[in-house]
């Protein structure tokens, strides 16, 4: 099979997302008064409305229209007053009452967009990317310094109620192929669900991951959903079709369903691509079908073939009427809007200096934008200086303490300023800032009081300095020659020596000044 960037010379990829995600910061499900919780025990949030029995009629649950409205406003949609809702028909035993109760042609959000921005190894996968300079613009992109943006369509953003779970027993990883039975727990049944649809607009798995990746830090913003992979609260499909380039025939796509993280969803699509290119250029077919990635043994399995709009057999769902939102009703929503991850990232750039990358990564996730907007707070008139540094410290220290399980709680933003700023004035060195950092972690005292007892305050004073070097460079004479007759490599000599006659306590920065002062 062809790597990636051999299929991109011939062939050009459409991509679509479906983006499911349930609004968990609610109480109640979507029709009925069921509370939602999950890991509750099965089938004990459940009422005749949500298990369809006969005679139980919904009742629409008016926040979770407030939170679909909301993501509206925070995509750039329009917001469609007049809407309703459908039934969606299908047997399977996830949902009792034999159909899905879900939005029609007109959803709530109409026509909304995203722009992403895509740099450094993600930019690598647009074709021929290189062939732009910065300003230059071409299909959906505008060429940057360091990358791209993409502008990405939002075709609607509708509303719909989930299914029960499934849990298949005696099958290889809880899947049905193989199990001996299966049981449903209704619980989830009725969950209010918002289901986000792209146009096909995105052309690589990275600006799909990014996309996933950016929806996300939106609907943590503003607040109606804990965007859980792990426990199913944030879900994608992937919709993906290849053509030749230089065609605008789209091609007949498949697509991968449930992708649950941001790296099943990269390398779900990329094998795809792959594997259909493979498929045409011998002369294959593809077929419209639903398809399974497997991590584990990375390839794509078919699931079934992908039904159309008419196998589900739409129609106005009549124990609903039609939904008719007022502009006042609109504008009360649009006032809850926080401050979205853009806007911050933009204000981080101004106020403090950030590079656009560095506004960007520190806005991905809520601990470290919480840590660096705590560690602003307390830097006072030394924010400007120090916001780099802080910045370095939440995307690699606190980043990686995290995702390793380790709690921060003890670095305060007291204490992480007090932590760089030892760094900014020359007190200790970078590498040093590490161990400060995990000895905060671990001991629960201030990075001075760290420094002072372990004796790693480094000196800066030239005098003695200077002092140190001269010894140093008397004691070795001929490294002295061999360095100005051209072996410039023995700087490092030089400098580990002088360090280690300082016992490590020596500032590197005026060793180096000294020393090539002296040599040169």
């Amino acid at each position: 099979m062809k790597k990636l960037e051999e299929v991109l010379e011939d062939w050009e990829a459409v991509i679509g997302l479906e983006v499911h995600a349930e609004l968990t910061t609610l109480t109640t499900k979507m029709f009925c008064g069921c509370k939602l919780e999950f890991g509750a025990d099965p089938n004990t949030h459940t009422c005749p409305v949500c298990l369809g029995l006969p005679g139980a009629l919904p009742v629409p649950n008016k926040a979770a229209i407030e939170s679909i409205v909301l993501a509206g406003l925070a995509t750039n949609c329009d917001i469609e007053k007049r809407s309703m809702f459908y039934r969606k028909n299908y047997m399977y035993p996830d949902m009792a009452k034999n159909f899905q109760t879900t939005q029609g042609p007109v959803a709530f959000c109409m026509r909304g967009h995203l722009d992403l921005q895509v740099d450094g190894k993600a930019a690598g996968e647009r074709y021929r990317l290189d062939r732009l300079s910065a300003g230059d613009e071409a299909e959906n992109i505008r060429r940057t310094a360091d990358g791209y943006v993409a502008h990405v369509g939002i075709t609607r953003i509708h509303m719909e109620e989930d299914a029960g779970k499934m849990n298949h027993v005696g099958g290889g990883e809880g899947r049905i192929a193989g199990a001996t039975h299966s049981l449903v727990d209704y619980n989830r049944a009725g969950t209010p669900l918002i289901e986000l649809v792209t146009e096909p607009d995105l052309r690589t798995p990275e600006e799909a991951r990014l996309f996933m990746q950016k929806l996300r830090q939106i609907y943590l913003a503003i607040g109606i959903s804990d965007c859980s992979m792990e426990e199913g609260s944030l879900r994608c499909d992937g919709n993906i079709s290849l053509r030749r380039r230089g065609t605008e025939k789209f091609g007949t796509k498949t697509e991968l369903k449930n992708l649950n993280s941001f790296k099943s969803l990269h390398d779900g699509l990329l094998y795809e691509i792959c594997r259909q290119a493979e498929v045409l250029e011998e002369g294959g077919r593809i077929y419209q079908e639903t398809r399974h990635w497997d991590p584990s043994l990375k390839h794509t399995i078919v699931m079934r073939t992908k039904e159309t709009a008419d196998d589900y057999r739409l129609f106005p769902e009549p124990d609903l009427a039609p939904y008719d939102l007022s502009d006042e009703f609109i504008e009360s929503v649009r006032r809850k809007l926080p401050e979205l991850p853009d806007q911050k990232a933009a204000r981080f750039e101004r106020a403090y200096g950030l590079s656009s990358y560095d506004a960007r990564h520190v806005v991905e996730n809520d601990f470290t934008v919480e840590f660096f907007e705590g560690a602003m707070a307390q830097a006072g008139d030394k924010a400007a200086d120090l916001a780099k540094p802080l910045v370095n410290l939440a995307l690699n220290d606190v980043t990686a303490s995290v995702n390793a399980g380790v709690s921060i709680h003890l670095l305060t933003p007291r204490r992480a300023v007090q932590l760089v700023d030892l760094a900014a004035s020359n007190a200790i060195s970078s590498k040093q800032v590490k161990e400060v950092f995990s000895a905060v972690l671990e001991e629960d005292k201030d990075p001075a009081v760290i420094v002072e007892e372990r004796g790693m305050k480094q000196v800066s004073d030239t005098g003695a300095i200077e002092a140190v070097i001269d010894r140093v460079l008397s004691d070795n004479p001929d490294k002295v020659e061999q360095y100005r007759g051209g072996k410039v490599g023995l700087m490092g000599f030089f400098v580990g020596q002088c360090m280690k006659a300082m016992k490590g306590q020596g500032n590197p920065k005026v060793i180096n000044e000294i020393l090539a002062s002296k040599l040169g």
